[in-house]
């Protein structure tokens, strides 16, 4: 690391562009929505104001020894709708979390490459050719917010000037007005996109394939004698700082949570290896930096060489939580099985926490709503349990309250409202030249449900199957009356249930072949279902933040948990199951078939960070995460923990302000975190190898 990247690191770890920010009355605010209330404006329009209003609210702030501009100062994005105007639309509309265009991945190549001078041009072209009104409004707002965003541009690039950086003035005159050049023109056209994106109320905007379109003007650069690899390197590093300028403001559950998800490796359109030397420039800036952004996560495969996973293990041992690993081999055909073409799978990148997405092309929501697994398995114990009389016939009556789950979970999401965004739609394919707004769909419009809390369900049915059916020791009355009194009196069966009973996580056949039944059940009952914008629905195994909400008011389930216990996050062995070690939770997590439930929802593994202890600690772990992905394993995250350290953390939270952990799907700093998720963590297995 140089010195001049080591300053700018300690500027952002103890945040001194704080004070630049701006504390705009919120009555400002107010009054700004209240004004386009009255304007008579289409939604459009007024999203085109919006980024207007605000980009113009922004000072140009440019700190010292800075190559790549721009640094947020306003910090709230003011509504284009009054309270009263949501009501009315809420009254005849499903709304998505804020209602806005988040979650997606623009095509930042295309325009970084064009510019926005010439995405301009074509929407003019096409006012041209319009027929209708709406189309005319909308393609005008697209030019609107463009000139928004070169506006900030030159107003950056004049208080450069004035302060005699040169060169970072002409390269804003360049970019992203032009396409870039080089590989810092190519850098700073994507900071001042991604920068403006929030600023337009966008979020969760993620990075996608940087290493695939990023990679030309690197190499330009290296072979025409630009800049040599150290400085490139250096610039990189820089590039990575910026996503830890403004973080805190974005939306999210926690901070962290803000959706910079980045995708190195993978295949390309051919189907070979894409990984390249920017890839590997990326492990080793994250590597040094050891920041909670951009979150990197890695494309592999079976013939992804152990050296590959090696250099990844590293970033694993600092504590990150990243990279997170998905399977080229499982995604790819599951993507085309649930009518992905293959050019596009081939090119999936992340959302914001591991959900599987097509830049450019899909206006997918991912998260858009979940399942309770061990609810749905409660529900059927209390209801068929006693008048069942064989296990069969019990996963019979599973699947009946699975399907009228779904049905009922999904019938919520009718006649979708999502605000325009024109700004957002620049960087989306087809929208332009088919004068359509992103929040009106693209060529993916598929739903995601997240299947929370898997393993205590499955741990839950392999208990009632031992002993109620197979061995016939326990009662079905008596399995009710411990889930009424929450196991108060029934403290022999609860340690039975718990300590006795087969469990995911223990390659032990009896339990992971009812995980994979459930799985089944799920991808089968969402299989055939559409969504109002033709899109298909997909099953995940994933949890995100509902493994805290959906455990939190279930009472108690047969596998020993109590009411109120948590649910593990993600696709991982329950909280209270002491297993056998990583090897055995492996094996466990690679078994089920998973094709059919390709929305993503990774095994997540908390190693002891004695793991690392060893010369050869890391060599091992690679080969472990290595083991999980020949074994079939779709995706994979690995988190490495100290609970005395956390314990200390939660006491002495001044002493850990950089402690970084992996939450659900995303790395954020412990201390910052709110109690519930530090608890969790906390509770969650440390495995040793």
């Amino acid at each position: 690391m140089t010195e001049r990247i080591r300053i700018m690191l300690d500027a952002v770890l103890n945040k001194t562009h704080h004070k630049y920010r701006q504390d705009i009355d919120p009555a400002v605010f107010t009054k700004f929505t209240e004004t386009l209330a009255a304007s008579g404006q289409t939604d459009a329009e007024r999203a085109a104001k919006r980024i207007e209003w605000v980009l113009s609210l922004e000072k140009p702030i440019i700190l010292d020894n800075e190559k790549i501009l721009f640094t947020r100062t306003v910090r709230e994005i003011p509504e284009i709708f009054t309270p009263n105007e949501w009501e009315e639309i809420k009254k005849s509309h499903y709304i998505h979390e804020q209602g806005k265009v988040c979650n997606i991945s623009p095509d930042y190549a295309l325009t970084i490459k064009e510019g926005l001078l010439a995405r301009k041009n074509l929407a003019l072209s096409n006012v041209e050719r319009a027929r209708g009104i709406k189309e005319k409004q909308f393609l005008k707002s697209v030019v609107s917010s463009i000139e928004s965003v070169l506006g900030l541009a030159e107003k950056y690039a004049c208080e450069a000037e004035m302060i005699g950086n040169r060169e970072a003035a002409d390269i804003l005159r360049r970019v992203p007005k032009f396409g870039a050049k080089t590989f810092r023109e190519a850098l700073q056209s994507f900071r001042v996109l991604h920068f403006c994106l929030w600023c337009g109320f966008n979020y969760h905007n993620t990075i996608g394939r940087f290493d695939q379109y990023m990679y030309p003007y690197l190499k330009n650069d290296l072979d025409c004698g630009r800049l040599t690899y150290e400085e490139a390197f250096e610039l990189l590093q820089e590039f990575f700082l910026t996503f830890n300028k403004d973080s805190d403001l974005y939306t999210g559950m926690q901070q962290g949570d803000n959706g910079q998800s980045m995708v190195l490796g993978g295949v390309d359109e051919n189907g070979r290896d894409a990984y390249n030397m920017l890839s590997e420039m990326c492990l080793n800036a994250s590597l040094e930096l050891k920041l909670i952004d951009p979150k990197i996560n890695l494309r592999v495969g079976k013939n992804t060489d152990l050296s590959r996973y090696e250099l990844a293990t590293t970033l694993t041992k600092q504590g990150l939580g990243f990279p997170q690993y998905s399977n080229d081999d499982a995604v790819v055909s599951g993507l085309m099985r649930r009518g992905y073409s293959l050019e596009d799978a081939r090119n999936y990148v992340v959302a914001a926490c591991w959900e599987f997405i097509i830049p450019g092309k899909g206006m997918d929501i991912p998260n858009i709503g979940a399942i309770s697994f061990p609810s749905i398995v409660v529900q059927t114990i209390r209801g068929s349990l006693e008048k069942c009389d064989s296990f069969d016939s019990l996963m019979d009556e599973v699947k009946k309250r699975f399907n009228f789950q779904v049905d009922s979970e999904i019938e919520k999401f009718k006649n979708l409202y999502i605000e325009p965004s024109p700004f957002m739609s620049v960087l989306m394919d087809g929208c332009i030249e088919n004068s359509c707004d992103v929040s009106l769909g693209l060529k993916y419009n598929n739903y995601g449900i997240h299947g929370v809390g898997l393993a205590n369900a499955a741990d839950s049915l392999a208990a009632i199957k031992k002993f109620v059916y197979d061995k016939k020791t326990v009662k079905a009355a008596e399995i009710i009356g411990a889930l009424d009194a929450d196991f108060e009196g029934y403290e022999d069966l609860r340690a039975q249930l718990r300590f006795q009973a087969p469990k995911m996580g223990d390659d032990d056949d009896y339990a992971d072949e009812i995980a994979g039944s459930l799985i089944g059940i799920f991808a089968d009952a969402v299989k055939n279902k559409k969504n109002d914008r033709g899109g298909c629905y997909r099953a995940g195994t994933g949890s995100a933040m509902y493994y805290a909400w959906y455990s939190k008011d279930l009472g108690a389930t047969p596998d020993g948990r109590k009411k109120g216990e948590y649910f593990s996050a993600n696709y991982a062995p329950s909280l209270n199951v002491k297993t056998k070690g990583p090897v055995s939770v492996i094996r466990s997590f690679s078994k089920a078939d998973l094709a059919d439930a390709m929305n993503g929802g990774p095994l997540t593994i908390e190693l002891h960070d004695t793991v690392f202890n060893g010369n050869e600690s890391v060599k091992k772990v690679a080969m472990l995460v290595k083991s999980f992905i020949d074994r079939g394993g779709h995706q994979l995250q690995v988190n490495t923990l100290n609970k005395e350290i956390l314990l200390d953390a939660q006491k002495n939270p001044e002493k850990y302000a950089n402690l970084i952990v992996r939450v659900w799907g995303w790395s954020g700093y412990f201390v910052e975190l709110d109690a519930v998720y530090q608890n969790h963590i906390i509770q969650r297995a440390e495995l040793r190898i």
